[in-house]
């Protein structure tokens, strides 16, 4: 997959799992970021449980790629939220 490709799957996933995971989001540059990094560690997971990674820029792997954000953030939250409070 192109690099224009990880962009815009980790766009949607990372706008997709910060509205889930805390609703407001974390800006355009931080969503993006984790959606990719999210879109990476999808892929790693679901290769790890006996599935298939990121296949492409299609339904399966947003689904892939948003679950593997979900986690990114949630660690993200617990280790930001860890160091203001």
């Amino acid at each position: 997959m192109s690099i224009i490709g990880w962009i815009i799957l980790g766009l949607i996933a990372g706008f997709i799992a910060s509205k889930i995971v805390d609703k407001t989001g974390q800006g355009f540059l931080l969503d993006t970021v984790l959606g990719i990094v999210g879109a990476i560690v999808g892929g790693i997971v679901f290769s790890l449980a006996g599935g298939s990674g990121i296949t492409g820029l299609n339904f399966y792997s947003m689904i892939v790629a948003i679950i593997g954000a979900v986690i990114v953030l949630l660690i993200y939250h617990a280790v930001v939220g860890r160091r203001v409070s």
